[in-house]
């Protein structure tokens, strides 16, 4: 699935896409890492686990796409990769629900892609896919990537304590969440409708 709007596409991610996808990380490495998933320590006696290579990653992703549990992106801007996009933890049954992750290229943050990407995945979760709900959870320090959910008119549902393990510790997350009732016209128009007095200063 390619999902497309102007400058902005969402695509799913490939193996080809290892050069340009190290090439954004290695630039943008002091920039990503207070934000970025790391894995804690092992228990006592217990095995040490390593960061995947890109390949392995890439695979696991698959193999989730695969499963129905996550949908993997790259970002494009004008046909360059500039980021990625992930969502993970998809629930059918009585929930229908999963949540959004992100990173971009801090050369074009800013400029309403990330916004643009995460308003088309919403869409189309909520119109393709069959989802009722979509969650962003985010450090409450990380200004840019709340800035992106705030824009698009998430609702701050409150904390969770030391949620996930960030930059080498527990990390409490803020959750900002949307149900596909609160969208019926649809997160990109509405992303649009919200945009032109930004545009005109």
């Amino acid at each position: 699935m390619v999902l497309t709007d102007g400058d902005v596409t969402l695509r799913p991610i490939k193996l080809r896409d290892q050069r340009a996808w190290r090439e954004v990380n290695r630039r943008n490495r002091d920039w990503l890492r207070p934000w970025e998933a790391t894995i804690p320590p092992p228990a006592p006696g217990g095995p040490v686990a390593q960061r995947p290579t890109y390949r392995q990653m890439v695979r696991h992703l698959r193999a989730e796409a695969n499963a129905g549990r996550m949908l993997p992106f790259v970002v494009e801007y004008r046909g360059v990769l500039v980021g990625q996009l992930t969502v993970a933890g998809i629930t059918w049954g009585s929930m229908c629900s999963g949540h959004v992750g992100y990173w971009v290229d801090r050369e074009v943050a800013g400029r309403g892609v990330m916004p643009t990407a995460v308003a088309l995945a919403v869409d189309h979760c909520f119109r393709s896919v069959g989802l009722h709900r979509i969650e962003v959870c985010i450090r409450p320090e990380n200004g840019p990537s709340r800035r992106v959910v705030e824009k698009l008119g998430f609702r701050e549902e409150g904390l969770r304590p030391r949620y996930l393990h960030i930059d080498g510790a527990w990390r409490d997350h803020l959750v900002f969440a949307l149900t596909a009732e609160e969208v019926p016209e649809g997160l990109l128009r509405r992303w649009h409708q919200a945009r032109p007095a930004r545009h005109e200063k």
